[in-house]
């Protein structure tokens, strides 16, 4: 009898299609043999995907691949006469034991499965799949509805080319009535919204008395990858969130060098003094980035170490935040005097705008260019030369931050440790976009940044516009895929891995 709160989905393909690596990628853990042989999975074996707790289960069968498929389909189809089930239970069990092998896991499918899951190789034509037809009769014979995921899909394409390569292979398939849909979800490459698709073309074949337990173990898969992406983009804003408020003093100017400055010979030491505090800061920021990385890497049930994050330095990346030159003020005592009614004025080191709303404490007390700057210093407790990182820096962090999200949320764990690839072009010009987008609240953020700013409560805040820029991104690569789905991190529940 059918429990209704069990629900089985079973792996099949062509032998050495990718069905153990999907599995080690659903999973979150090694499970079975990966190698590039035919016949790896010898046995049928089911892995608890996920469970609730009202005590609903999901299983997942990892199965042998088929091999002579022309000969199973025809072997299946003598089952139900004498010398058929001697062929199949004496004969191949001692003459041909990866055949007989085959015809159990087909039978297990049959008994156990609720759902078949059948990979096939996208980086070939339908048509030029031999084996395609006789493995659709196997299938036919096993009587539960298929869901056809394409896998091997090679390179990440735009969502319009997937779609292509989706539309043929269910023009190919649509004389098949068992199959019910045609999904992307490669084995080496899937993105975990991807796996929202699959829920939801499950959901659709299974029996009425199924959809209740189904429906709360979609729910708690859902929360456990929504609570997955929060945790990832705390971990991308806190890095540059510290890199926001990092700061290096400048060594201040001795008489000789205010000499020197003015003749123009100073150029050198100023250079070799700020390049070197970049330098510091570029060592801090990408130990930072590489720790965040390995968090990333390690959320996502992935293996590896992560590489050194590059940080390229140059000049145009820090800004110098200096006090205000009072000798230089006092030169401009006319146009500071005005600041006083609330009209605008640059003083000393350039771009300083006093408005009315700045004139408080100390500015308001002060009289003249040399009052104005001291009292401007003491409000904002400037008594040092510092630079820090320049806001089009960070911004060009966030954009590369949201790249090396993709990167690990496209990695399928059957591929083994975690290496950094290329990205694609399409991704680059996808998040610059995007990054424009969302370019006031990222400087909303920036612009939060002073030395009474909590590391914390900065890191909080860029999260929040992180989490919307990337949740734009996956909804522009999988359309809808994100519907329905949590937008907070809900806590995730009990489960298999």
């Amino acid at each position: 009898m059918m429990d209704p709160t069990r629900i089985s989905l079973s792996l099949i393909s062509h032998t050495n299609a990718g069905k153990t690596t999907l599995a080690r990628t659903l999973l979150s853990k090694t499970v079975g043999e990966v190698r590039d042989a035919a016949h790896v999975t010898l046995d049928a074996t089911a892995y608890p995907l996920i469970e609730t707790p009202q005590g609903d289960a999901l299983v997942l069968w990892d199965t042998p691949g088929f091999g002579d498929s022309a000969r199973l389909a025809k072997r299946l189809r003598q089952q139900g006469n004498p010398i058929g089930w001697f062929m199949s239970q004496v004969w191949d069990r001692f003459r041909d034991q990866t055949f007989w092998l085959n015809q159990a896991a087909v039978r297990n499918t049959r008994e156990q499965a609720d759902v078949v899951l059948y990979l096939v190789n996208a980086a070939e034509e339908p048509q030029d799949a031999g084996y395609l037809a006789p493995e659709l009769s196997v299938l036919e014979w096993i009587g539960k509805p298929v869901i056809v995921l394409l896998n091997q899909t090679g390179p990440r394409r735009p969502r319009a080319q997937e779609l292509q390569a989706e539309n043929q292979w269910r023009e190919a398939l649509r004389l098949w009535p068992q199959v019910r849909s045609v999904l992307t979800l490669d084995a080496f490459a899937r993105c975990w919204v991807q796996e929202f698709s699959l829920f939801e073309g499950v959901a659709m074949v299974l029996e009425p008395a199924q959809q209740s337990a189904f429906s709360r173990l979609s729910q708690a898969w859902q929360a456990r990858r929504m609570a997955q992406f929060a945790e990832s983009m705390q971990v991308l804003a806190k890095p540059l969130a510290r890199a926001a408020l990092d700061s290096e003093p400048l060594p201040a100017s001795s008489l000789r060098d205010k000499a020197l400055r003015l003749t123009g010979l100073s150029g050198n030491k100023e250079t070799g003094a700020q390049s070197g505090a970049m330098a510091a800061m570029a060592t801090r920021l990408q130990q930072d980035l590489q720790a965040a990385m390995q968090q990333l890497i390690a959320i996502h049930g992935l293996e590896g170490k992560a590489a050194a994050e590059v940080i390229e330095q140059v000049e145009r990346d820090v800004q110098v935040d200096a006090p205000l030159h009072e000798g230089k003020a006092a030169l401009m005592g006319g146009a500071v005097s005005g600041a006083l009614s609330g009209v605008a004025a640059d003083i000393a080191t350039g771009g300083l705008s006093l408005g009315a709303g700045m004139l408080t404490g100390a500015v308001l007390g002060a009289f003249g260019g040399v009052g104005i700057a001291r009292g401007f210093n003491t409000l904002r407790h400037k008594s040092r030369t510092l630079i820090r990182w320049d806001t089009a820096f960070l911004q060009q962090q966030v954009h590369a931050s949201v790249l090396r999200y993709l990167a690990v949320a496209h990695f399928g764990r059957g591929r083994g440790e975690w290496q950094q690839r290329s990205y694609p072009a399409f991704w680059n010009e996808l998040v610059a976009g995007l990054v424009a987008d969302h370019a006031d609240a990222l400087e909303q953020v920036w612009d939060q940044r002073d030395d009474a700013t909590p590391p914390d409560a900065l890191a909080q805040a860029l999260a929040g516009v992180m989490e919307a820029l990337v949740r734009a991104a996956l909804e522009a690569l999988y359309p809808g895929a994100l519907r329905g789905s949590p937008t907070d991190g809900a806590a995730s529940p009990s489960d298999g891995g």
